[in-house]
C-alpha cells in the first residue's frame, strides 16, 4: 500500500525513500451510598469527566454526584458513543463500566491508550466484577484505577480526586524518562505554529510493546522506554543541535520536534539505532526463535515478532498547520501508514495543503 504524497524510509538499510516512496520496513447494579457533599478540604478545578454506562439509572446517579462535587460531567451510553464524545471534546477523566454492548469498557480503554491524542486521558473502570483477573486486565491495558460495585460516594470521589491529582502532577514531566510531558509538548508545538516556524513533528511508537511487557515484565519494558528516550536525545544532539525537542506522551509514545529539513535524517538515525539495540532486550532463545509467545485476551497463545519502531512525520515544508491537534493528526496518520509493513520504518507526509 502506498499513501499518496508519503515519503518513507527503512532504518534497516539506512536509506530514505523518495516521494511516493518505496516502503521498506515499516449487571451493573448494587447498593449505593447516599449522595454526600464534597469532603472538607477537597478541591476540584472544574475538570471535565465523561461517565460511560449503559444503565441510565447508574449513569444519572454518577452524573449528579460528580456534578455536585464541582466537576463538569457528560454521559455516554456505550463505548462507541464515548469515543465520539472524546473526539469532539476530550475529557480529563473517563469513568467507564465494563459490561456494555458494542464497545465494552476494556475495549474503550484500549482504544484511548492506543491513540496519542487520547492516551493521557485518565480512566477509572467501574464494574460489578471484582475478580483479580479482571482487575489485572484493566490495569494492564492502562486503566488508572478500578472500582468494584457496590461502592459509596465518598470512596468514589476520593478515587476521582486521586486520579486527577496524579494526572496534574504528571502532565509536565514523565516520571519514567524525565522528558517533558503532554502539556509541555503541546506548548512546544503551539509556540512553533503561532510563530510560523518551519518544523517537523516525529510521532514515535514502539510496535508490539504490550506483548513484550507481558512476556518479560514491566522492569525490562521500562528499560526499553528509558533507553529509547536517551537514544533520541543523543540523536538530536548529534543531528539537530539546539533546535531539537523530545517529549514523552506516555507509555511507548514519544514526540520529537526538529527543523523540517532534518526530519528524514533524524527519523532514519533513530530507527537504525533502535534496531541495533533491540536484539539485546530479548533472551537468547527468544531471539534465535524470532518470536515470543503471549496469551491473548481469550487466553490463547499468540506469537509476536520482535519490537520495532513506527515513526510518522508531519512537516511544514509543504503545508501550514493551524493548531497542535492538526499536527498530531497528520503525524498519527503517517505512523499508522508505517505499521502496514513489518519492521522498523518511518514515513513523512509530503502532501500540500
Amino acid at each position: 500500500m502506498t499513501l499518496p504524497g508519503a515519503s518513507a524510509g527503512a532504518g534497516r538499510h539506512g536509506e530514505a525513500g523518495s516521494a511516493q516512496g518505496g516502503r521498506a520496513e515499516e449487571d451493573p447494579s448494587g447498593d449505593r451510598g447516599a449522595v454526600s457533599d464534597v469532603e472538607p478540604g477537597a478541591e476540584t478545578s472544574g475538570e471535565k469527566l465523561l461517565v460511560v454506562d449503559d444503565d441510565p439509572f447508574i449513569a444519572r446517579l454518577l452524573e449528579i454526584e460528580l456534578a455536585a462535587a464541582g466537576y463538569q460531567v457528560r454521559v455516554a451510553n456505550d463505548g462507541q458513543q464515548a469515543m465520539d464524545q472524546v473526539g469532539q471534546d476530550p475529557p480529563d477523566l473517563v469513568i467507564t463500566d465494563v459490561m456494555m454492548p458494542h464497545v465494552d469498557g476494556f475495549e474503550l480503554t484500549r482504544s484511548l491508550r492506543q491513540d496519542p491524542r487520547t492516551a493521557t486521558i485518565s480512566v477509572i473502570i467501574l464494574t460489578a466484577r471484582g475478580l483479580s483477573a479482571d482487575k489485572l486486565e484493566g490495569f494492564a491495558i492502562g486503566a488508572d484505577d478500578y472500582i468494584v460495585k457496590p461502592f459509596d460516594t465518598p470512596e468514589l470521589l476520593a478515587r476521582v480526586r486521586g486520579v486527577l491529582r496524579r494526572k496534574r502532577e504528571m502532565k509536565d514531566e514523565s516520571p519514567l524518562t524525565g522528558l517533558p510531558g503532554n502539556n509541555r509538548v503541546q506548548d512546544e508545538i503551539e509556540g512553533r505554529v503561532t510563530a510560523g516556524q518551519e518544523f517537523a513533528l516525529l510521532l514515535v511508537d514502539v510496535d508490539r510493546f504490550k506483548a513484550f511487557n507481558d512476556h518479560y515484565g514491566f522492569p525490562r519494558g521500562d528499560t526499553v522506554i528509558q533507553e529509547l528516550a536517551q537514544m533520541m536525545q543523543d540523536v538530536l544532539e548529534s543531528t539537530a543541535g539546539d533546535d531539537g525537542f523530545v517529549g514523552h506522551l506516555g507509555g511507548d509514545d514519544f514526540v520529537v520536534v526538529v527543523g523540517s529539513s532534518a526530519a528524514a535524517l533524524v527519523a532514519d538515525t533513530i530507527v537504525q539505532r533502535f534496531d541495533a539495540a533491540a536484539p539485546g532486550y530479548y533472551d537468547d532463545e527468544d531471539l534465535a526463535r524470532g518470536w515470543i509467545e503471549v496469551l491473548n485476551r481469550r487466553g490463547e497463545p499468540q506469537r509476536y515478532e520482535p519490537i520495532s519502531l513506527s515513526i510518522g512525520v508531519a512537516s511544514t515544508q509543504r503545508r501550514t498547520f493551524a493548531h497542535f491537534a492538526e499536527v498530531m493528526a497528520i503525524a498519527t496518520e503517517m505512523k499508522n501508514f508505517t505499521k502496514t509493513t513489518p519492521g522498523s520504518s518511518w514515513a513523512i507526509d509530503r502532501r500540500g495543503t
